[in-house]
């Protein structure tokens, strides 16, 4: 008996040992696995940012090479100042009599066959709720209400100060949500998961409800609605994206014109002056501030509490005050010469920015000094300053005629001196350091480093360290931040030693799987409560392996075409690392030299298998490599690869340009907006071309003849020219006949 007993103990031992081993080895595979996973999901979420903020940069660039044209071209008439106010800023209504009056709304019918919801003034709880209830059903809201709703809006935004105040004495809780980008879905979510807005139930969304996403009209009139059924417990601030010059790119712009064709110009008038006047920031019990971006090393709150807000048109231009017109006629005596126009950064016959005021080497030693913006247009000295303020001045003046015509006498001054201005009380533009202020707390992300430096990545504000932030809440003794801005994994992160919160409450960013969206609970003792959540029923069916896997292919795909809209400078990236000709490179060369032409920061060693699988012996043909990404494109396109790789590298460009010349958002380029734009380019160029010509161009360009210029003919006559400069006949660059094209039609929608 002894001797089975101890035989049984002996097995029982070693199965015990084997099951402990077995154990062991699988959570070691388990772990490996998981982290193996979270490796894939880091890259993913590296190319994802990589490239939405390499976007951003091309925005600023953009900006600025049409803002060097604007500031350094003399309109000839009244007319081409028009249009050239009309390419960046709208009337705004503050100063329209018309608005004061309550505006023309109500002489927009609404058909009896109309079918979505009807708002009447003062709202109630239940019409926020119907509103809410009508655009989950896909209902769209007639834009007599849009513009009622939006008047009233303003309203009772030009009530409020810069900083709001909101106690948790008066709520049980207040909730702060982050971006939401146009995602309806998520704001409905919320709703439902948080409860409806009510005196019990504050809320605070932190900016960004425009851009990317399909529902932005919609997300507005819900919040706008219930901020004014609950003015006391619903607060808005304005994010970076509250921007009509970023809503040209990002899709808001397009998205009020599609959905309100007839309307839709009145609307986007309407919406630029409603975000001049979003608050710039929301205060907790005087604990807990609540903006946007982040703060700067300079961030002055008694300033931003005092400064006029709505003057803060756009974040991306920063307009000076008024001067008396003869700068202009001073700057008229020193007119630049023609060799020292750059050439535009976007043209095929560059890929470098203009060697402008804008940039280091140019003389604008003042951009140093701004560290905590990258977007420099303040401070010009000698004649860049003259032009810029003379511009400008002529731009204020003809501001009514962008889209509220008033009536001038014939003979009438544009514009009285600068000091008639102040007699008279006129609304002066924001000082260089008011501008400063208001874009470093909406365009500012945190960084572990200590101190505070230019935030080159996105291309506006600045990267501030643990010591700034304690710097700021020591001052004003605050407790923490809660910020936005930045899209993260868990749609939520601590920084700074939990002294900084990001929230970001758009579910789903990137693709479908990519990240959480979250929101924070504050009660009386601020203590933060994260709220978590996935608005797409879709992931929740999806295995953690699946979501990355499908977030990896969607990134990789993106990436594949960044890298196809490179080619060309890759190609001679890779041919500097190739002094043999022998047409491979190094694994780590190719590495070395896709960072150098795409400087996304990305960890291209270990992307190294998804985007190269034809290296043998750690060598790569590249060439080969080149090939394979552009037919893997041209497999959807049916145009040549050196053409397909332009318009994948300029598109966004292109279509902001689009947008900007059609100043009138009418959705067509006119003959006479083509006019203008071209006698701007041909200013700045030095390029001697007529009005016919001019004229010619245009026509050859309306390829369906119906007088107008849609965005797919713009994009055709890019490829076109693109063609023609590739064969090597530069004069058809600059010109072309109507006979030439008379025989295309206008392409389809890529």
């Amino acid at each position: 008996m002894g001797s089975s007993s101890s035989t049984q103990h002996h097995f029982a031992f070693q199965n015990a040992e084997k099951a402990f081993k077995a154990a062991a080895l699988i959570q070691r595979w388990y772990r490996r696995y998981m982290a193996r996973l979270e490796m894939r999901r880091r890259c993913t979420w590296n190319i994802f940012q990589s490239i939405e903020y390499a976007g951003q940069q091309d925005q600023v660039k953009l900006h600025d090479f049409f803002s060097y044209l604007v500031d350094h071209f003399t309109p000839s008439s009244h007319h081409e100042r028009d249009f050239l106010n009309r390419m960046f800023t709208e009337e705004r209504f503050a100063e329209d009599v018309e608005t004061e009056k309550g505006g023309d709304y109500g002489s927009i019918e609404v058909p009896d066959s109309y079918t979505g919801p009807h708002l009447s003034f003062p709202l109630l709880p239940d019409h926020a709720t119907a509103l809410v209830e009508a655009f989950r059903r896909r209902q769209q809201l007639h834009a007599r209400y849009v513009l009622n709703l939006l008047y009233e809006t303003r309203k009772h935004l030009a009530q409020l100060p810069n900083i709001n105040r909101v106690s948790t004495c008066y709520s049980e809780e207040i909730t702060v949500c982050g971006d939401l980008h146009g995602q309806l879905d998520d704001l409905i979510f919320i709703f439902y998961k948080n409860g409806l807005p009510s005196p019990e139930r504050a809320y605070v969304f932190n900016g960004d409800f425009v851009d990317r996403g399909k529902d932005s009209v919609e997300v507005l009139m819900v919040l706008f609605a219930f901020m004014l059924v609950y003015p006391k417990e619903f607060h808005l601030n304005r994010g970076n994206h509250e921007d009509h010059l970023l809503n040209l790119r990002y899709g808001f712009t397009k998205e009020v014109m599609d959905k309100y064709k007839i309307h839709g110009k009145k609307i986007l008038r309407t919406l630029q002056d409603v975000f001049c006047w979003l608050p710039l920031a929301t205060m907790v019990d005087e604990k807990v501030l609540v903006l946007h971006g982040g703060v700067s090393d300079r961030t002055d709150l008694e300033l931003l509490a005092k400064l006029d807000r709505h003057k803060i048109v756009s974040t991306l231009r920063c307009k000076m005050r008024k001067e008396s017109e003869n700068r202009e006629q001073k700057r008229k005596v020193t007119p630049t010469s023609s060799g020292q126009r750059p050439t535009p950064w976007f043209l095929p016959q560059s890929r470098s920015l203009p060697s402008s005021p804008f940039h280091p080497g140019s003389g604008f030693k003042a951009h140093k000094a701004c560290r905590s913006c990258s977007i420099p247009c303040v401070d010009h000295k000698g004649q860049s300053r003259q032009g810029r303020r003379s511009v400008d001045l002529e731009l204020e003046r003809c501001r009514e005629q962008a889209g509220f015509p008033r009536i001038r006498e014939k003979g009438e001054p544009l514009a009285p001196d600068t000091d008639c201005d102040a007699d008279a009380g006129g609304v002066l533009e924001p000082t260089p350091e008011e501008w400063k202020q208001v874009v470093d707390i909406l365009w500012s992300d945190p960084m572990a480093q200590e101190g505070c430096k230019t935030n080159t990545v996105r291309g506006g504000g600045c990267y501030f360290g643990p010591d700034v932030t304690e710097k700021l809440l020591e001052k004003y003794k605050l407790q923490f931040l809660i910020r936005s801005h930045e899209c993260k994994p868990e749609g939520y992160e601590f920084c700074h030693s939990r002294k900084v919160l990001t929230i970001f409450s758009a579910s789903n960013y990137y693709e479908v799987g990519s990240n959480r969206g979250a929101y924070v609970k504050l009660g009386p003792a601020l203590t933060p409560h994260i709220v978590q959540y996935q608005a797409n029923k879709t992931t929740h069916r999806l295995t953690m392996r699946q979501r990355i896997s499908r977030v990896e292919e969607s990134a990789l795909r993106a990436l594949r075409q960044n890298l196809f809209a490179h080619s060309s400078d890759l190609l001679a990236e890779f041919q500097k690392h190739d002094a043999a000709e022998s047409g491979v490179i190094t694994l780590s060369d190719w590495a070395v030299a896709v960072e150098s032409v795409l400087h996304l920061g990305l960890p291209w060693r270990m992307l190294r298998p998804q985007l190269v699988n034809s290296s043998v012996d750690n060598v790569l043909e590249y060439k080969t490599w080149l090939e394979s990404l552009a037919k893997e494109q041209l497999s959807r396109e049916n145009i040549q690869s050196s053409l397909l790789e332009k318009l994948y590298r300029n598109r966004s460009n292109l279509e902001t340009i689009f947008r900007i010349i059609d100043s009138d958002h009418s959705g067509f380029i006119s003959l006479d907006e083509f006019r203008q734009t071209w006698k701007l380019f041909s200013s700045h160029m030095n390029i001697d071309i007529t009005d016919d010509n001019i004229c010619d161009l245009a026509r050859s360009i309306d390829f369906n003849k119906d007088g107008h210029i849609d965005i797919n003919e713009f994009l055709e006559a890019f490829r076109l020219v693109e063609q023609s400069c590739s064969e090597g006949h530069a004069p058809a660059c600059l010109q072309s006949t109507d006979a030439e094209e008379s025989g295309r039609s206008s392409p389809g929608p890529r």
